[in-house]
């Protein structure tokens, strides 16, 4: 039903359910025209329910709220199914009329009396809906995650770096550790020409030796074949 006098809101009365505990619900009402207007609210169930208030009056534009209190329930209904409903009633009255002038007679048909009534049904909703995993918990698991995750990939670009990194330092490790026996191998080869010089000098000194020249050419080429291989490997 259109209302033409008050906009109500919710257009359903979903009500906390929570046995043995008593909760409560709220409806606004707006006044849509430029008239004072009175309410009233009735029930199915008034021994249910507690309403404050039951009647008023809402002034032009203004508005109005009304607290709906249920008894604590005592068990709870098959499907959480409610059949309870609220009707609400509204009538434009005139001025000087107050809360106190209302009377059940003002919301009953009669010639030029517009009444509007607008139904509102009860719909049950758990008051503390169960949770499987609670709030902080999912988030901490989140978390420990997506820090797995990030620690995971962190070690896997770090063995790529190091992979990287690795390849080129082998690689110079290696050309170094073979310059390294090079030159080694030239030092140990130099002193044993030295070796065979001075017994060459020795054997001179005997025989009446070997010109200056001879020896010097020998030493020379000693040096010589020795730069030549170190420089080759570098």
């Amino acid at each position: 039903m259109s209302n033409t006098l008050l906009r109500i809101y919710p257009s359903e009365l979903k009500m906390p359910f929570e046995l043995r505990k008593s909760n409560s619900g709220c409806i606004e009402l707006v006044n849509k025209t430029d008239q004072r207007v009175a309410f009233k609210v009735k029930t199915t169930n008034p021994k249910k329910y507690a309403v404050r208030p039951t009647s008023g009056i809402v002034p032009p534009g203004g508005s109005c709220g009304i607290t709906i209190t249920m008894q604590a329930p005592k068990e709870i209904p098959q499907d959480y199914q409610c059949k309870d409903k609220f009707l609400i009633q509204s009538v434009v009255v005139q001025e000087g009329i107050t809360h106190k002038d209302i009377v059940p007679e003002m919301f009953g048909r009669a010639p030029g009396r517009v009444v509007e009534e607008f139904k509102l049904w009860v719909i049950y909703i758990p008051a503390n809906p169960p949770s499987p995993v609670p709030e902080g918990d999912e988030e901490e698991i989140a978390d420990t995650e997506v820090d797995h995750e990030v620690f995971r990939q962190s070690m896997i670009d770090a063995a790529s770096r190091q992979e990287y990194a690795s390849g080129p330092q082998a690689s110079h490790d290696k050309d170094a550790s073979t310059v390294k026996s090079e030159v080694v191998k030239y030092v140990a080869e130099n002193k044993k020409l030295q070796q065979e010089l001075e017994q060459l000098s020795e054997r001179r000194q005997s025989l009446g030796g070997f010109s200056r020249t001879f020896v010097l050419f020998v030493f020379l080429l000693s040096v010589l074949v020795g730069y030549w291989m170190t420089g080759r490997k570098v």
